[in-house]
């Protein structure tokens, strides 16, 4: 989703002066039908009355997000070959306080080699190129990262600016940005300063995460909203369009750490918001849910979701990844039991 070419763009800041700010060229990245295409997202001058619009019935959103994974069921080798594209678009994280180089490495390893042998064999699927979309770590550890994936397709995610709340000063996370970045992440977790949301200060947020993404230079810019903290779904639609606006290639629900996390009801609404931001701009957004989801069924839930809101094309780690690690231990535990007729322990399946 990223190119090596970039273009200067004009912003008002929240102090209403203008400045250049730097945005990656875009370039196709999904076909709608009638051959529309969709490209990557080089964001658009904040449009404040696309935000004072923005209307979102709550029991209607709840009651879709109840019927929609109860309806949309999938089973036997069908069920597998989803269960097998979530690990695809799966990141693959470890953001503890008691991380170190070795678990980091670990993890990995798990990322090359998601299912083991003996499952693939059971399956027949020792001959299918399978691994995670990326891993995700703290900054002090990209470089570990980036050296134990070298030779593979796997991206290195850094979760950045005053992770998890993002109450450091901005100059501040913008050079943590910056240095995960020339430390080779391809791909940088920001989080938004949520007081913008609940006092309506739309343009501060803006302007803050445009300047993330001109921060992130060539790596994707995913935008956390932390969804768990934001009270409302208007709140959760708002933010969504603001990000968006402002160049966001993904935006994530949670940084995990939230008392609650990804739910089906918030990733509605902003699955809503994504297509319809499509169809305003002909530009495409990804949507990275994250925390709490630890189970193979919550990951075919998602999965159902994002096929019956935006389509086939989301389906792909380009523009969909699950922030779901907990979640593929009992996976492979499913694909075992596919393959085998009897389920194994969870400790045979370890994720590091």
């Amino acid at each position: 989703m990223t190119s090596d070419t970039h273009e200067r763009v004009d912003v008002e800041d929240a102090a209403g002066e203008r400045r250049m700010v730097s945005v990656t060229e875009p370039r196709a990245l999904v076909t709608r039908p009638k051959g529309r295409v969709l490209v990557a997202n080089a964001g658009v001058p904040l449009q404040l009355d696309w935000i004072d619009s923005i209307r979102v019935n709550t029991s209607a959103v709840e009651r879709r997000a109840t019927t929609l994974v109860a309806r949309r069921t999938v089973k036997k080798d069908w069920q597998i070959a989803w269960l097998l594209r979530a690990i695809a678009c799966m990141d693959l994280t470890t953001l503890s306080g008691d991380d170190t180089e070795e678990r980091v490495r670990r993890l990995c390893a798990k990322a090359v080699h998601p299912v083991s042998d003996s499952v693939r064999a059971a399956l027949g699927i020792q001959d299918l190129p399978l691994q995670v979309g990326a891993v995700c770590v703290y900054h002090l550890f990209v470089a570990t990262a980036r050296r134990a994936l070298q030779g593979t397709n796997i991206r290195v995610a850094a979760v950045s600016t005053g992770f998890p709340a993002g109450m450091n000063a901005l100059e501040e996370r913008l050079a943590e940005i910056r240095r995960s970045v020339d430390a080779g992440a391809h791909e940088i977790d920001v989080v938004i300063t949520r007081s913008h949301v609940f006092g309506a200060h739309w343009r501060r947020l803006y302007e803050e995460v445009a300047a993330f993404k001109e921060a992130c230079g060539g790596a994707l810019c995913k935008v956390i909203l932390g969804t768990g903290d934001l009270a409302t779904l208007r709140n959760v639609a708002r933010a969504s369009w603001v990000a968006m606006m402002a160049g966001a290639d993904f935006i994530k629900t949670s940084t995990g750490k939230e008392p609650v996390n990804a739910t089906l009801p918030v990733g509605l609404v902003m699955t809503r918001a994504i297509r319809e931001y499509g169809e305003r701009t002909g530009m495409a957004v990804g949507l990275k849910p994250a925390g709490g989801i630890r189970t193979a069924k919550q990951s075919l839930e998602w999965l159902t979701l994002m096929k019956e809101e935006l389509g086939q094309s989301w389906l792909e780690p380009r523009l969909f990844r699950l922030g779901a690690s907990g979640a593929l231990a009992d996976i492979e535990r499913q694909l075992a039991f596919h393959g085998s007729g009897r389920y194994s322990a969870a400790y045979r399946h370890p994720l590091m």
